[in-house]
């Protein structure tokens, strides 16, 4: 049986290592619907299952992706859904062609935000539901609140959100008990430590690390731009452009050392350091593919000791990664 932590405070158990399906249908280069189902698939037979998805993940279609495999898998709202515990997230806003249009926590557009999922998903609940990013013109309180009233509906479990402020959680928690915080962490990413992650702590909040890998720089396994396909978001990152890439990859070097010491592999070692944080904490690395699913996974059995655990330190220091995580309009859409 895969590991399990707890969602929060008194909440459910889920797999303590989650998969982050966003990269199945956008933002990674190619993909297959295929070998996409086969990695889903490989996920219920290892027992990683929670899963991440958003509306804005293909504008959509990764929500039908996952509403498709469901089906076939007989796991639907027609039948108990207990082997998969389905995460999806609203807010960010995009047109028919994909253009992003900003962001919206307005009361009355989240039932209908959700709604949208369902169909999609062809479910009749989300486990858990987040606000993806929070809306600067609408106030946390009341997009909590529109929220909380999909609880009652029976229409979702449990409310999360995503790159919001230590302000903003508090504020939400005070309407709707919030079971996950949602933000990019990792060991080029530790910004969270300062006081995201203690006030999660403090008011019993279960902490889901996305991007746990670096988006793929931590693996080891990208040593050049060209290594990305042409279409390939990661190419407008700031950590993977000029002299920022060559510091980053030095970066990783260390960590291909540390992991070769322990027979590892990097993405094993960055994963295992992500779990030996805590307890409450679950990272939803993102893959494809069966074979890198089933490298993630192996992470979960691997203890690392507190020399170990210094030597990373050491070799990774919060602040070490050169450039921000997202370009500027990105950026602007964290909450701080």
């Amino acid at each position: 049986m895969f590991p399990t932590r707890p969602l929060g405070l008194n909440g459910p158990q889920v797999s303590s290592i989650g998969l982050g399906c966003m990269g199945m249908s956008e933002f990674y280069g190619p993909h297959s619907d295929t070998e996409s189902f086969s990695t889903l698939q490989r996920s219920l037979d290892l027992g990683i299952t929670f899963w991440d998805t958003a509306d804005a993940y293909g504008n959509g279609s990764n929500e039908q992706l996952i509403g498709e495999f469901l089906k076939r898998a007989g796991l639907s709202s027609a039948r108990p859904r207990e082997n998969v515990f389905l995460c999806t997230k609203f807010a960010n806003l995009r047109s028919p062609d994909g253009k992003w249009l900003g962001v919206s926590g307005k009361p009355d557009y989240v039932p209908q935000a959700c709604d949208a999922s369902l169909k999609r998903l062809g479910l009749d609940h989300i486990d858990l539901y987040y606000q993806h990013r929070v809306d600067p013109q609408t106030p946390i309180e009341d997009t909590v609140g529109a929220m909380s009233k999909l609880v009652k509906q029976g229409k979702v479990r449990h409310l999360g959100l995503s790159e919001a402020s230590a302000d903003s959680i508090r504020r939400a928690h005070k309407i709707h008990p919030i079971s996950a915080l949602q933000t990019e962490y990792s060991l080029w990413t530790r910004d969270p430590e300062s006081e995201i992650l203690p006030t999660c702590r403090e008011l019993g909040i279960a902490f889901v690390a996305y991007s746990p890998l670096g988006r793929g720089f931590l693996t080891g396994q990208i040593k050049s731009p060209s290594d990305l396909a042409p279409d390939d978001w990661r190419h407008n990152n700031p950590r993977f452009q000029g002299e920022n890439f060559q510091k980053n990859l030095d970066l990783v070097s260390r960590i291909e050392q540390l992991a070769k010491a322990k027979s590892i592999l990097p993405s094993q070692l960055a994963l295992a350091w992500l779990l030996a944080q805590g307890n409450d904490i679950i990272p939803i690395p993102g893959t494809k593919r069966p074979k890198y699913l089933e490298q993630n996974a192996a992470s979960a059995q691997i203890h690392l000791t507190p020399a170990d655990l210094a030597a990373i330190n050491s070799a990774l220091p919060p602040n070490s990664a050169s450039g921000t995580r997202y370009p500027e309009p990105g950026m602007r859409a964290v909450n701080r």
